[in-house]
């Protein structure tokens, strides 16, 4: 080949790379304003779900909700803004069949981990309902399930509960969501009670009155709701009465067991002192009395 066609060759070869380049560029120069403008939609909607994040974590840090679902839907806003945004971007710039594509597998992706991960998903997702409806707070006592004890923390997945003898337990939101749930504290009360038994020879009003002036004059005790006490039976042996009264459930220095206790206690020393006969075992008292008043 003779130096003359090489260099022509050349020549040509460059003039195709140079006429494919500018029309490439051309193209883009096309494509610009339209990549622009994606690009500023699509930063204008993330940007609209920072500032509904913003938001809405300032509502959550006024109300009763626990810091442990800020920063959840704070994420989950701008999550879904974030995914919008691509979405828009690609439609925008002419890949709607990939937006489409994304949004059906996003779908089937979720489809699919949710039935991997069931008992999970139902945990956020129990966990993200009692965020709206949630019937208890932190430091509350609650029961459910048979479990007793105070909320010591709460997560989207599990509250962590502690019983009265120590032991924590984590419930899973999901059982707090289906299963009935009783809040003891959820007022501010907590209703105690105890039952004493007295002999049928011994007069049960004044048995009542006394048990009801204990109770009002026993530290922890509140005088409203006033206390009460009725007779609640009768057994072969003796006569119930039991005890009604109400302590804060916010003290945590005058809890129910420790006010119940002292208030037991305390009855008993006025009962007896009184003259009153209660026993478990009033049978043999009974007899006695019975036996005396016929030897009379």
């Amino acid at each position: 080949m003779a130096i003359s066609d090489y260099t022509n060759s050349s020549v040509s070869m460059l003039e195709i790379l140079a006429d494919s380049f500018l029309a490439e560029f051309e193209l883009f120069l096309e494509f610009l304003p339209r990549l622009v403008i994606a690009l500023l939609v699509s930063g204008a909607i993330y940007f609209i779900g920072k500032l509904i994040s913003k938001g809405v974590e300032q509502i959550l840090r006024r109300s009763s909700m626990p810091e442990t679902y800020h920063a959840f839907f704070k994420k989950l806003i701008k999550g879904i803004a974030l995914f919008f945004g691509i979405v828009t971007f690609l439609n925008l710039i002419g890949y709607s069949t990939l937006a489409a594509s994304l949004v059906a597998g996003g779908g089937l992706t979720a489809v699919m981990l949710g039935f991997a991960f069931k008992d999970i998903g139902e945990n956020f997702l129990a966990g993200f309902f009692l965020a709206f409806s949630r019937p208890f707070n932190t430091n509350d006592v609650i029961e459910t399930g048979g479990i007793t004890g105070q909320v010591k923390s709460i997560q989207l997945r599990h509250s962590h509960i502690r019983t009265s003898d120590g032991c924590d337990v984590f419930i899973p939101s999901a059982q707090l969501f289906t299963k009935p749930l009783h809040n003891y504290t959820l007022d501010g009360l907590r209703r105690g009670s105890f039952t004493v038994g007295i002999d049928y020879t011994n007069d049960t009003d004044k048995a009542i009155k006394l048990l009801v002036e204990v109770a009002k004059t026993t530290r922890g005790v509140l005088k409203s709701p006033r206390v009460g006490a009725s007779i609640k039976g009768f057994t072969p042996n003796y006569v119930e009465i039991q005890v009604f009264f109400w302590i804060s459930s916010k003290d945590q220095e005058n809890s129910l067991g420790r006010v119940r206790s002292a208030l037991m206690n305390e009855s008993r020393i006025r009962l007896i002192e009184e003259g009153f006969t209660f026993s478990s075992d009033v049978s043999s008292a009974v007899d006695v009395t019975i036996a005396e008043k016929a030897k009379k």
